[in-house]
């Protein structure tokens, strides 16, 4: 059975978020350029990152098939071969400052990874290295709001860590403690009245 596609969606919005996340690693390396463009195209390269692995396999060139453009390799091969992908953000990363446009191909370079990473939990998965691997949580399409929670998520804390010392993260992880707990011992107070009433009816 042919495993189908995340949704184009799914892969805009986690590209999204590694374009600002890349923005924001831009601009805290001083490279954004002349009012800050640069990490603006990074942004903006982040989110057709996103997206690139799959239209990348596209054969544009070719006629349609049945409605549908024809593929010139195999769903998740080549394009969705995990070191180029990091070779490029690598090589972005560290040309910042010496090559104008290292900053958005590192947008471009952090969108095309995170497309990897939501790829990867279904069974079809990623070859990052050599052959595919899965984490083998859903399948494609399924859970697609966990794939954009996590990629924002993520984004948002390192993020947060680069612009803020961790500041925010650390609230919400003591906000989220605090909450649970209050949960918890309301759970406790509630549950112990039964337990009386159980035991004076024994």
């Amino acid at each position: 059975m042919k495993e189908p596609m995340a949704s184009k969606k799914a892969h805009q919005a986690s590209g999204l978020a590694a374009g600002i996340l890349a923005a924001v690693i831009v601009v805290h390396e001083k490279a954004g350029g002349p009012y800050q463009l640069l990490a603006m195209l990074a942004l903006l390269a982040g989110a057709w990152g996103g997206t690139a692995p799959d239209w990348l396999e596209v054969a544009w060139w070719r006629k349609k098939y049945r409605g549908k453009r024809r593929l010139w390799i195999a769903h998740r091969s080549l394009t969705h071969w995990g070191i180029p992908w990091v070779m490029l953000l690598w090589y972005a990363y560290t040309s910042f400052n010496s090559v104008w446009w290292a900053p958005v191909a590192f947008g471009f370079a952090a969108g095309g990874l995170m497309h990897l990473l939501t790829d990867w939990p279904n069974p079809m998965g990623v070859p990052w290295i050599y052959r595919r691997h899965s984490l083998s949580m859903w399948r494609s399409g399924n859970l697609e709001f966990v794939v954009i929670l996590l990629s924002w998520g993520l984004c948002a804390g390192v993020a947060d860590g680069l612009l803020f010392k961790g500041a925010n993260t650390t609230k919400l992880i003591a906000l989220c403690q605090s909450q649970l707990k209050s949960f918890s011992e309301d759970a406790a107070t509630k549950a112990a009245p039964r337990q009386l009433i159980r035991q004076s009816k024994t």
